[in-house]
């Protein structure tokens, strides 16, 4: 099992730790900073630094069995070897775009308090699909929504309640596709502002809503009888 350091700090940049495993092009570490990609946010780029060795590139980051986490090398690339140490260092920069945009569709769901269906956190833009039958979305209309959530500048912050406490509140859990991450024994909440938000979430987010940055809402598009798509993008 590798120990997720991002869970309790998303703006650790780097960390050192011990190669534990290599299969083909995945390696796995017994620490690391990088996020892998699970309820719709993109696994982490970087690279792995070994004392006397060229950087390692790691084009994407993936989970493994049993809580194992897979720094997945980029084309032609060398693994380290199993036992060695290395510093592993994330891109940040594409990291904290995708904090912001993470952050930013939990305010969507908020501007829309709707079930959600589906969605995607991408570098610079993200979606959310909602369960709204007939429903009529209008885009200014969301865009100045979450501008002004934004400007408000909520705290964003992090929980932790057991799986017993998460099963006597569903209605904490705004997702109809993708289950909050269970079954180990706690589960983490995120928590915007004292009444903008609050659900379960395993994402990497930013410290207050005004780091998000100004957003736009791009396109809404049908995806079904009751499925409204609602897309977002940085301006």
């Amino acid at each position: 099992m590798t120990e997720s350091l991002f869970a309790d700090d998303a703006y650790l940049k780097s960390c050192e730790a011990v190669v534990t495993a290599v299969d083909g092009n995945a390696v796995t570490l017994d620490r690391t900073v990088f996020y892998a990609m699970s309820g719709g946010q993109l696994g982490d780029t970087g690279r792995l630094v070994g004392v006397n060795g060229a950087p390692v590139e790691i084009a994407d980051t993936r989970k493994g069995d049993g809580g194992a986490i897979f720094h997945v090398l980029a084309e032609g690339a060398a693994a380290p070897a199993v036992g060695s140490t290395v510093t592993a260092e994330i891109d940040w920069e594409r990291r904290h775009r995708l904090m912001r945009m993470h952050t930013c569709l939990h305010l969507l769901s908020a501007v829309l308090p709707y079930p959600v269906t589906g969605g995607q956190v991408s570098d610079g833009k993200g979606r959310l699909d909602f369960d709204i039958p007939e429903a009529i979305l209008e885009k200014n209309h969301i865009t100045g929504e979450l501008n002004r959530l934004i400007r408000e500048d909520h705290a964003v912050t992090t929980e932790w309640i057991t799986d017993d406490d998460l099963a006597t509140q569903p209605d904490l859990v705004k997702t109809m596709s993708v289950k909050p991450p269970s079954g180990l024994g706690r589960v983490r909440l995120l928590r915007v502002g004292d009444a903008v938000d609050v659900q379960p979430c395993g994402g990497t987010h930013v410290r207050s809503t005004a780091e998000i940055g100004e957003v736009r809402a791009r396109k809404i598009e049908k995806k079904g009888r009751q499925n409204r798509r609602v897309s977002l993008e940085f301006v």
